[in-house]
């Protein structure tokens, strides 16, 4: 059976088959949970298995590779989210970043994930409420993966970093569980 859980927390910390990198397109090193995550995986490492992925990946695209020196979980799928503020209406491709994420969790035959508030941070400048939307997006990937893959079980974490995203996740998290 398939569970989805709200988190205060940062989905680095979980423990998972897989981790969810908020990624940029070139899979560099960056920003926010994306710098935490390479530095505790092994900048060098993951940089390395990155760079087999043919890059600028496209808004909305996923990738795996190892997590090296991280030990609560075997996997990073890094999820490029779109920048809302050079593309404010790309609200299909941050729910292709959530879906594609489970899909290839599935392809991987990985069964527990833990995403970030893909474009909830610096990319999330230009939506009204990051959180939220970042939130909404995510709901509904889950949902249409439980329903294209009845047969799948998977463990999905949603981690609010802060207590203010936590805030404004649990509006939307609550408002469409109840649906």
């Amino acid at each position: 059976m398939s569970t989805f859980v709200l988190v205060n927390a940062s989905c680095v910390e979980q423990e998972v088959d897989a981790i969810v990198n908020a990624a940029n397109n070139c899979l560099c090193f960056g920003g926010g949970v994306c710098g935490v995550i390479f530095r505790k995986a092994g900048v060098s490492q993951i940089q390395e298995a990155c760079s087999v992925y043919k890059t600028p990946l496209k808004d909305g695209d996923a990738v795996i590779t190892p997590a090296f020196q991280i030990r609560n979980a075997t996997h990073i799928i890094h999820a490029v989210g779109p920048n809302f503020f050079v593309t404010p209406t790309a609200f299909q491709e941050l729910f292709d970043a959530y879906y594609h994420s489970l899909c290839v969790l599935m392809e991987n035959r990985l069964h527990s994930i833990a995403f970030p508030l893909i474009s909830a941070g610096i990319f999330g400048l230009g939506l009204p409420n990051p959180p939220a939307e970042s939130t909404k997006q995510c709901c509904l990937a889950y949902q249409k993966f439980v329903s294209d893959y009845p047969k799948y079980d998977i463990d999905v974490r949603l981690c609010a970093f802060t207590e203010g995203e936590m805030r404004e996740a649990r509006i939307v998290f609550d408002s469409m569980q109840a649906q």
